[in-house]
C-alpha cells in the first residue's frame, strides 16, 4: 500500500498564532493556580468573593465575544481586535502584583477577561481564513495544542520561582508580564492577515448585502430592518447541540475535588493538572488532523461519547490510581472535539460571517458553563459525587444522541469519506 502524501506545513500565521497562545496561556497559568491563595492569604478575601471575581470575569468575556466577532465581520479585519484583546490582558495581569484590595483584583480581572472576550472570535476567524479548508482541523488542533502546552509550562514556571528561587507571590505574579509581552511582540510582527481571506470576507459580505437588498426591494411591505444576512439554521442546530453538551460539562475544579476525595494527595494535584494538559497538548494536533480525514461530525460524536464514559468512570472510581488514569483519559476528550468543533463552525457559515459565528460559539459555551457547574454542585451536595458525575454523563450521552440527528454532514465530511 502506498504511503499517504506528505502534508504541507501549516502557514506561518497559524504557527504564529499558536506561539501567541502558548506564551499567553503560560502567563495566564502562572497566575491562575495562585490567584485564590493570593486573594485569601495576602488580601484577606472571602471564598464567596473569590467566586464572585471568577464568575464576573468569565461572564464578561462570554458576552464580549459576540460583539467582537460581529465587529470584525463588519470592518473586514480581525488582527486589530486580536492585538487589542491580547494587549489588554498583557497589561492587566502583572498589575495584580500591585493591588492592595480584592476589589482592585476584581477590576483587573475584568480588564483581563475583557481582553479575552475581544480577541477570541476574531482570532478564530483569522486562523480559519489563513489555512486551506482541507487542513482546518489540523490547524485548529495545532493551535489548541500550543495553548495546552502553555498551560503545562505556566504552573511549572510559577512552582520553580516559588520553590527554588524563593520569590514571594507578588513577584511571581509580576514575572508573568514576560511571556505576555513576548506574545504581543510575536502577534504584532509575525501574524499577517491574509489578503485573500480578507478579500473573500469583504466579497462575501457585499454579496450578502446585495442579496438582502434585492429581497428587500422585492418585498418592501415587510419593512425589513436586517443589517446582515442571518446565520444558517444548521449553524444554530449545531450550536444548540453543543450547548446541551456543555450543560453536562461542569468546571474541572470538580474533577480535582473528586481526585482528592479518591486519595490523590494535595501536593500531587499540580502534577496531575500538568499531566492532564500534556495529554491535551500531545493529541490535539493529530486528532484535529484526523477530523480533516474522517469528518468533523464523527470526531464530535466520538468525543462526546468518550466524555460520558469518563464521567461515569469518575462516578464509580474508588482509588487514587483510577483518578490519575481517568484524568489522563479525560484529556483525550478535548483532543477529539476542540479542533473539530472550530473547523465545523468555520464551514457552516460564509467567510464574512465567521467572526460573529465564532462569537456566538464561544459565548454560548461560556454562558452554559455556569449553570453546568451550578447543577453538578447542587446534585453533589444533595446526593453525593456518584449522582453528580452520572448526571454529567447522562447529559453528554443525550447530546451525543441529539448530535447524531442534528449535526450536519458537510461538504468537507463527504469529501473526507471519499478520501478514506
Amino acid at each position: 500500500m502506498a504511503d499517504p502524501p506528505r502534508r504541507a506545513p501549516l502557514p506561518p500565521t497559524v504557527r504564529a498564532l499558536a506561539a501567541v497562545s502558548f506564551l499567553t496561556d503560560a502567563a495566564s497559568e502562572m497566575l491562575h493556580p495562585l490567584m485564590p491563595v493570593f486573594l485569601a492569604t495576602v488580601l484577606g478575601a472571602s471564598p464567596a468573593f473569590v467566586g464572585t471575581i471568577e464568575g464576573a470575569a468569565e461572564s464578561t468575556a462570554a458576552l464580549l465575544k459576540v460583539a467582537s466577532g460581529w465587529w470584525s465581520d463588519r470592518v473586514g479585519r480581525a488582527k486589530p481586535l486580536v492585538v487589542l484583546g491580547y494587549g489588554l490582558a498583557t497589561l492587566a495581569r502583572p498589575l495584580v502584583a500591585l493591588t492592595t484590595s480584592a476589589s482592585q483584583v476584581l477590576a483587573l480581572r475584568l480588564v483581563d477577561r475583557t481582553g479575552k472576550g475581544i480577541r477570541g472570535a476574531p482570532r478564530d476567524a483569522l486562523l480559519a481564513a489563513s489555512v486551506d479548508a482541507r487542513d482546518r482541523g489540523r490547524a485548529f488542533g495545532f493551535h489548541r495544542a500550543a495553548d495546552h502546552a502553555g498551560a503545562v509550562v505556566g504552573p511549572l514556571v510559577a512552582f520553580a520561582l516559588l520553590q527554588w528561587a524563593g520569590m514571594p507571590l507578588r513577584s511571581v505574579i509580576a514575572w508573568s508580564a514576560v511571556p505576555g509581552v513576548l506574545a504581543l511582540v510575536v502577534l504584532v510582527i509575525a501574524v499577517r492577515e491574509p489578503r485573500d481571506g480578507r478579500a473573500a470576507m469583504i466579497s462575501s459580505r457585499r454579496s450578502a448585502t446585495a442579496a438582502r437588498d434585492t429581497v428587500a426591494s422585492r418585498a418592501p411591505e415587510h419593512g425589513s430592518s436586517m443589517t446582515a444576512a442571518p446565520l444558517p439554521r444548521r449553524f444554530w442546530a449545531v450550536l444548540a447541540t453543543i450547548v446541551l453538551f456543555t450543560l453536562g460539562n461542569s468546571s474541572d475544579a470538580f474533577l480535582l475535588l473528586r481526585a482528592q476525595q479518591l486519595g490523590v494527595p494535595v501536593a500531587q494535584v499540580p502534577l496531575l493538572w500538568a499531566a492532564f494538559h500534556v495529554v491535551k497538548s500531545a493529541l490535539a494536533t493529530p486528532f484535529g488532523a484526523l477530523s480533516d480525514r474522517v469528518g468533523r461530525r464523527t470526531l464530535l460524536l466520538a468525543g462526546w461519547a468518550w466524555y460520558a464514559c469518563i464521567y461515569a468512570g469518575f462516578a464509580f472510581a474508588t482509588t487514587a490510581w483510577q483518578a490519575w488514569a481517568l484524568f489522563l483519559l479525560y484529556g483525550v476528550h478535548f483532543a477529539l472535539v476542540e479542533g473539530a468543533e472550530r473547523a465545523l463552525v468555520a464551514e457552516l457559515v460564509p467567510a464574512a460571517r465567521r467572526g460573529i459565528a465564532f462569537g456566538w460559539f464561544n459565548a454560548a459555551i461560556g454562558v452554559a458553563a455556569l449553570p453546568a457547574s451550578l447543577l453538578l454542585g447542587a446534585v453533589w451536595t444533595a446526593h453525593g459525587a456518584t449522582s453528580a458525575f452520572l448526571t454529567g454523563a447522562g447529559i453528554a450521552a443525550a447530546a451525543c444522541a441529539l448530535g447524531a440527528i442534528l449535526l450536519p454532514v458537510t461538504g468537507h465530511d463527504l469529501s473526507a469519506k471519499h478520501r478514506t
